[in-house]
């Protein structure tokens, strides 16, 4: 087994013992060592968003003190759902390894094809009502933004 796959299969296995949160574990590898590992810790935090790799990005921007990860790798044990995927692209992290894929886990009852769906137009119904409101003022929101010197883009 890849060494880095192992670390991050070893962070997911503690939740079969802890029942913190599903069976993913990440880490995150920058020049050949791991600077992040995390396992999914949903239920131990009640935060639907604590997948192993959102845990594992937060904590590699932290330790690396930085928001882009553009020179860093990240292997997990399961391929990424839609979120994780979002957060891996806007950390910017160009490589991705995986073990088990969606069908494995959707085999298990982790199931993201609503969400795959919804994005691709192909769902039958949509799960999330979704309405513009107020754009207008949103929008000078943004154009007072874009007009400070000392914004920084990311």
């Amino acid at each position: 087994m890849n060494e880095f796959m192992k670390a991050a299969y070893e962070e997911a296995a503690k939740n079969l013992e802890t029942n913190e949160g599903g069976p993913f574990g990440a880490v995150i590898v920058k020049d050949g060592e791991i600077v992040a590992a995390a396992r999914n810790m949903v239920l131990a935090t009640n935060d639907p968003t604590m997948h192993a790799e959102i845990a594992a990005i937060r904590a590699a921007t932290k330790q690396l003190g930085r928001c882009h990860l553009d020179d860093c790798v990240i292997y997990s044990t399961c391929e990424p759902c839609p979120m994780c995927m979002a957060a891996i692209m806007w950390a910017r992290i160009p490589t991705v390894y995986y073990g088990a894929d969606r069908r494995d886990a959707a085999a298990i009852g982790f199931a993201d094809n609503a969400i795959y769906e919804y994005f691709q137009g192909t769902a039958a119904e949509k799960a999330v009502s979704v309405s513009e409101l107020d754009r207008r003022e949103c929008v000078q929101l943004f154009e007072r933004w874009a007009k400070k010197n000392d914004r920084t883009l990311y």
